[in-house]
């Protein structure tokens, strides 16, 4: 009897970044034909966000474990890089928005601080970034993704919920425990998940912390199964469902270029200053091989804020013209920052070929 055809889903890692780069241009176009694109796609976009992101967040875990246990961040010195990365590139950031902002509208602080993970992983992606640049990025993302969430609990939101934060805590008591009993440790992932949701924290932490939790044999096996998954439908669904930014009502000013010059030109100052920082002072140490034109270009994939820096543009503006600067400086900042990281990418690889 003839074997029966399967899907094969291991496509070239670079065709997963175009795809993401044509949902995003469709989501662009869609929303700005008319209302149809909220209609269709506001009541799945929770589930994608929420959901199904939860799962993506999970491979970033199980990479930076892998990582951590026998890769580019096993090393003391090595893992005390993309902390300070993603400080400086938090910081720096927030100074460049607060500068040109006084008053109510200095609260949007936190708009360009924000790296969005899945778009600044398809630009690494698409430029076949080297394997220590890429852990280095997701390393820094997720600790920009803490830092974000801080932001957002402390300086935007009302409170956090202590029954469910307790609840997220004995989920990960029970992750701990059941961490080698045949992956039964990500179901009690649902818990941690429940929790951090309760507790007004953005519940997609819950997949980080299980990978980070996650033996590494194993967590190899479960990465390797979910990355085609993620690569060719999570995530371009993530970018259908969030890249949709209306820019009708265009305003621009100083709200705008505060977002858009803290993502494009803040990130990468902020992000290989502090890494140059903490090596000048001997806190952290560069993985071999990666000069500091990779760190560089790190800096300017993490200056991606999109998504999460939208979110945080809702929070800080609810409504009214300066959302929509906020909006549009974000949108300009994210595009200049993924096109300078593309670009340097592409000299580099030349560099390479030759």
């Amino acid at each position: 009897m003839p074997a029966r055809p399967t899907l094969n889903l291991r496509l070239p890692e670079q065709a997963s970044g175009l795809l993401l780069l044509v949902a995003t241009a469709l989501a662009l176009v869609w929303a700005n034909l008319g209302p149809s694109y909220e209609h269709v796609l506001g009541a799945v976009r929770p589930l994608v966000d929420d959901g199904l992101m939860t799962i993506f967040f999970l491979g970033v875990g199980l990479e930076i474990r892998k990582e951590i246990a026998v890769g580019v961040l096993s090393d003391a010195r090595r893992a005390a890089l993309p902390l300070f990365a993603a400080a400086g590139g938090m910081l720096v950031p927030a100074l460049v928005f607060a500068s040109l902002n006084r008053g109510p509208d200095a609260h949007g602080w936190g708009i360009p601080t924000a790296t969005d993970i899945a778009f600044a992983l398809a630009v690494v992606t698409a430029m076949r970034a080297p394997p220590a640049l890429r852990a280095l990025l997701l390393a820094l993302a997720v600790l920009d993704d803490v830092g974000a969430i801080l932001v957002i609990a402390f300086a935007y939101a009302g409170h956090v919920d202590l029954v469910g934060l307790l609840v997220a805590l004995g989920g990960i008591a029970l992750v701990y425990a059941l961490r080698r009993a045949r992956g039964l440790h990500v179901l009690a992932g649902v818990l941690v998940w429940y929790g951090l949701h309760r507790a007004g924290i953005h519940p997609t932490l819950a997949g980080v912390i299980v990978g980070l939790l996650t033996p590494v044999a194993m967590g190899a096996r479960i990465e390797s199964a979910l990355r085609p998954w993620t690569a060719f439908g999570i995530m371009p669904l993530f970018a259908l469902t969030n890249a949709g930014v209306a820019l009708g009502g265009l305003r621009v000013d100083m709200i705008t270029a505060g977002a858009a010059l803290g993502l494009a030109v803040g990130k990468p100052i902020g992000v290989l200053s502090a890494s140059w920082l903490a090596v000048r002072l001997g806190i952290a140490r560069r993985p071999d091989g990666l000069g500091w034109r990779g760190i560089a270009w790190m800096g300017l994939a993490a200056g991606v804020g999109f998504t999460m820096a939208i979110f945080i543009a809702g929070l800080a503006f609810p409504s009214g013209s300066a959302l929509a600067s906020a909006k549009v400086g974000v949108l300009v900042g994210s595009l200049l920052s993924a096109l300078a990281a593309l670009g340097v990418g592409r000299l580099a690889a030349r560099r390479r070929s030759t």
